[in-house]
């Protein structure tokens, strides 16, 4: 018998109460984590189970009225099956609204004037956190308090649900279908392993992953659940059903309807221009060519490479040599290991005349490496996994300080900051448990 989503998603919760004796859910106020704590707070309530689950809130302290009133509704209700850990830490969060600040902090000591709300009261501290530190940032912060509430709970398997879709970006599709079987629960494609240590048994569970926009709205409305009622001011200000997100207001995927703030929450607006830096301005540009939405568009007496060099003089010095850097790694990437390339691209290159080396890769793809030098600009469909001073000039103009628009994954340096911190963690929980 075929079963429609909504059946899926509670035989994969079935699975999990069954499995796991610690659970939490991972809730934003958005329209998904939200129908994914519906899910698991009507299967308790039809099944009568005599247990609590874990809500784990990250308060970003920026957010829209409707969302804060959401947020305070859900963890007031229920209180007789959930657990609230609502996390009010200055942990460091990317913001792509200024060449002069590559992160901010929610709920900043320093900032305590400018807050642009109070801290909500029964919250989490940084003081409540062994394992804090001014390094870490709020991806990190995730995992390490996964492993701090399964101490917490003494547990011996715990699941974080997650409410992500593979219909919202490709990087989510690859979390569920990427060949990654050894790292899944019992083979189960819609979890993964958390932790790498042999000592915790901590998994996230996508049980939604399958669901489709309309799904969610279809469930919020045969059940009768509350929602978030920013999805109403979205509609009415003629924001499409895929863009409508709540998220953290300042990443690259809310520039272009960062200016909604100042029309839907003018408050909230008016608080938040004195936070972060460019706020205003990224509001004003940020769906507009200025920051390259949609298309960069290149001034006239430039190559893209010289425009490049216009752009990184007029940056302060710290974030010049940020990009300066990335360029050299790609530069020299392209040149001695080349970048992974699928046989039509790779003869599109050739047809085009441009010299390349084209070789076999050790890693587990049909496609073959290429080497070659940087281009001024490539106009082929795969432009963005091409090396070309274009792109980094689009890195640039949207204040892509990681340069993500290139590919880039954390530096070596970046990579042993964290390490930093779970170690430091380990210890604390090594030094607990002996």
């Amino acid at each position: 018998m075929i079963q429609n989503v909504y059946e899926l998603a509670m035989s994969r919760i079935e699975i999990l109460f069954r499995e796991f004796d610690n659970i939490y859910v991972s809730f934003s106020g958005g329209k998904d984590s939200s129908v994914l704590l519906n899910l698991c707070i009507q299967y308790i309530r039809d099944n009568n189970l005599n247990v609590k689950i874990g809500v784990f809130h990250m308060d970003y302290e920026i957010q829209y009225k409707d969302t804060l009133q959401y947020v305070d509704r859900v963890l007031r209700t229920n209180s007789d099956i959930i657990e609230v850990y609502r996390v009010c830490v200055p942990f460091k969060v990317i913001t792509c609204t200024s060449m002069y600040q590559t992160y901010w902090r929610p709920w900043d000591d320093d900032y305590k004037d400018c807050w642009v709300r109070e801290m909500p009261p029964d919250c989490y501290t940084k003081e409540d956190f062994p394992f804090y530190s001014n390094e870490i940032w709020d991806y990190d912060f995730q995992t390490l308090f996964s492993q701090w509430y399964h101490q917490l709970k003494k547990a011996k398997r715990t699941c974080c649900l997650v409410g992500i879709r593979t219909q919202e970006s490709y990087h989510r599709w690859k979390t569920i279908y990427g060949n990654r079987r050894c790292f899944m629960y019992r083979n189960l494609r819609w979890t993964r392993e958390l932790t790498e240590t042999t000592t915790d048994t901590i998994y996230n569970a996508y049980v939604i992953y399958d669901w489709l926009t309309t799904d969610i709205w279809t469930a919020n409305g045969r059940f009768k659940w509350d929602y978030n009622h920013l999805y109403d001011l979205y509609y009415q200000a003629g924001v499409s059903l895929e863009k409508q997100r709540v998220a953290s207001p300042f990443i690259s995927e809310a520039q272009d309807n960062l200016y909604l703030y100042r029309a839907l929450d003018p408050d909230m607006w008016g608080k938040m221009m004195c936070r972060v830096n460019g706020v205003n301005f990224t509001a004003i540009y940020g769906n507009t060519s200025a920051v390259a939405r949609y298309k960069a568009v290149l001034p006239k007496g430039h190559t893209w490479e010289s425009y490049m060099h216009f752009l990184l003089s007029t940056l302060p010095e710290a974030t010049r040599l940020n990009y300066l850097k990335k360029l050299s790694v790609s530069i020299n990437f392209w040149r001695t290991k080349g970048g992974c390339l699928s046989d039509e691209t790779i003869r599109q290159l050739q047809k085009l005349g441009i010299k390349i080396e084209v070789d076999t890769t050790n890693y587990q793809t049909t496609k073959h490496a290429v080497r070659m030098e940087y281009q001024d600009d490539i106009d082929l469909r795969d432009f963005k996994n091409l090396p070309s001073f274009k792109r980094m000039c689009v890195c640039i103009l949207k204040n892509d300080h990681l340069c993500k628009y290139m590919g880039f994954a954390l530096t070596k340096k970046e990579i042993e900051n964290k390490k930093k911190v779970m170690d430091f963690y380990q210890s604390v929980y090594q030094c607990k448990t002996t």
